[in-house]
């Protein structure tokens, strides 16, 4: 037996660390990435103790990226994404820009050269990849348009950063020696560009053609075998099997990607996500990929910590300052003026600007090769890092501080903005609107999420004549309830002003549909807080779940196996219908 388990070690130690120290900046009501950073930083090189093992921590980060961006892709379609690129490309390259001249400005007050500004400036531009997605599903948005926007926004930025560093060598090499160029280009390229000889303007070409060929194989051939796969395992009966099968759809289509078609590997993993969304199967893939997402996801946030030195803040505390100003500030400014160029409202502008306003792996990756080629100096690659930490840390404070915003923009813009013709289709703010205009209804029900379940309670809420509104945030689901003229609040539950607008202090129930029984719990703390005496229902899914929301203040948790079972034990004594406890008083 080893005893020389770098891998083991470094996982271990990773969870452990992050769940101490997440569940710490939890109780301190701090988001849990914070403790995960944290943890990281303690088990670096750069703080006494334990030092894991950093390539591997790195690579276990990057299958986070892959499964994240691969749970992205279930939710997503091919006709959301074309939806928004009219935004997305021209606003992403226009941002990607600025930031660069940010970057390169600063790097040229350091003394730096223009090679250093250049990847310096490209580093500042994109955003994390797990950072924007889970702070995207934290708040239910990446079903909306706003999330859609976002999620393009990023395909478009990872497209860019992949031709950047493709073309990043060809570019040391022309900065550095006239015309070496296209020597440096063919040294650190694939055998295609070797072959044929091809410059610079070939690369491109290229590069474009392999994204090009990746797309069209998924659409034409994946578009047929991955969901026909997946049907096929579900049929054997198999729950392990199948959840193998989508791990390695996962994993496997990314790795492919990278390696034939030098996409990047989170690309890939979305793309194979998008497909799969098609067939009927996805839901299941996405509970079944859910835990190992979250974990590695986990560890990406370790792995980040552990790049930081801590004594970087003493040493160069300006010139991080003024990084962290470009990735918070410039950035951001940048993407809202963008976006509301485009006739976009201001909450949808500001929801992009935080979204994008950090850094995270490909600017650790664009550091590490402008370090290894001469284009960087060690101090550019450590404000990078610094920059990255930072930034992912006061991300929150960002969307808080956009949550501040939003309302009185949206007040400002309403009262400046003439009224727009009824005939015509307008950007003005009516969602921010209607999401603080507080309902009419009383003695009523509270119905929040629609999806399966909730639309079966709906239903029969409509047809008894009982009278209630829905509370959801999927901008699907609600243009569905609105054709049907069902009253709809549009939000997320857990937050106080979407509770306060559903007028709970003077409604009779309240029916929690959504599955998951961590956010559930909080709103029937609200609830409770807000009506002593309303009736709540909610939903569960294992004995655990029933027990937390019981002792939240929930009077009914309904237990789908359970109902389940109360359902077969009826037929099989012999009843002609099973009396499942009742939803409506």
């Amino acid at each position: 037996m080893p005893h020389e388990t770098p891998l083991i070690a470094t996982i271990v130690i990773g969870l452990v660390l992050a769940f101490i120290f997440g569940a710490i900046a939890n109780r301190l009501r701090v988001p849990p990435l914070v403790g995960y950073l944290l943890a990281g930083v303690l088990a670096g090189s750069h703080t006494p103790g334990f030092v894991a093992d950093q390539k591997l921590a790195a690579e276990l980060a990057e299958i986070g990226v892959i499964l994240l961006m691969f749970g992205v892709g279930l939710h997503f379609s091919l006709k959301d994404l074309l939806s928004v690129r009219a935004i997305a490309i021209p606003g992403a390259v226009v941002q990607i820009v600025v930031a660069t001249i940010l970057g390169a400005g600063l790097a040229w007050i350091l003394g730096w050269g223009l090679q250093a500004g250049l990847v310096f400036g490209l580093a500042l531009s994109v955003a994390s990849t797990v950072v924007l997605l889970r702070a995207m599903q934290e708040r239910r948005l990446i079903e909306t348009e706003r999330g859609r926007i976002a999620v393009g926004w990023l395909i478009v930025e990872d497209l860019a950063m992949v031709l950047a560093l493709v073309l990043l060598p060809a570019i040391a090499g022309a900065l550095n020696s006239g015309g070496d160029g296209e020597q440096a280009m063919r040294a650190l390229s694939d055998p295609i560009v070797n072959y044929f000889n091809l410059g610079v303007l070939g690369v491109i070409l290229l590069t474009l053609g392999k994204v090009a060929a990746f797309v069209a194989v998924m659409l034409i051939v994946g578009r047929r075998v991955i969901p026909w796969t997946l049907h096929a395992i579900a049929h054997t009966g198999s729950r392990e099997l199948f959840r193998l099968a989508v791990l390695a759809i996962a994993l496997g289509v990314a790795f492919g990607a990278a390696k034939l078609f030098g996409v990047s590997l989170a690309l890939g993993a979305f793309f194979a996500g998008m497909i799969m969304s098609e067939s009927e199967l996805s839901h299941r893939a996405a509970e079944e990929s859910l835990p190992l997402r979250d974990a590695f996801a986990v560890l990406f946030f370790v792995s980040v910590g552990m790049l930081f030195d801590p004594m970087t803040i003493v040493q160069d505390p300006l010139p991080l300052l003024a990084t962290l100003a470009i990735i918070v500030i410039g950035k951001s400014l940048a993407a809202f003026f963008i976006v509301r160029a485009f006739g976009y409202p201001s909450g949808t502008a500001l929801i992009i600007s935080a979204s994008l306003a950090q850094i995270g792996e490909f600017s650790f990756i664009l550091a590490e090769l402008g370090v290894d080629l001469g284009m960087l100096p060690q101090e550019g690659r450590d404000l990078i890092l610094g920059g990255a930490i930072l930034s992912i840390l006061v991300n929150p404070l960002v969307f808080a501080a956009v949550t501040y915003l939003k309302p009185r923009l949206e007040k400002r813009a309403a009262a400046t903005e003439p009224v727009a013709d009824a005939t015509e289709p307008s950007t003005v703010e009516a969602e921010a609107v209607e999401e603080v205009q507080p309902t009419t209804l009383t003695d009523h029900a509270v119905l929040v999420g629609y999806g399966r379940v909730g639309s079966l309670v709906g239903e029969a809420l409509k047809e008894r004549g009982k009278p209630f509104l829905v509370i959801e945030d999927a901008d699907k689901t609600v243009a569905r309830l609105r054709d049907d003229n069902i009253e709809t609040i549009v939000g997320n539950a857990a937050n106080g002003d979407v509770l306060a607008a559903a007028n709970l202090v003077g409604a009779r129930q309240l029916i929690l549909a959504i599955p998951n029984a961590f956010e559930a719990g909080q709103v029937v703390v609200k609830a409770r807080a807000a009506n002593p005496t309303i009736n709540i229902l909610a939903r569960a899914h294992s004995d655990a779940e029933v027990q937390h929301l019981q002792d939240l203040g929930a009077d009914t948790v309904i237990m789908g196996e359970r109902e389940i079972a109360r359902g077969l034990v009826s037929q099989i004594l012999g009843f002609d219908e099973p009396v499942p406890a009742p939803l409506i008083e």
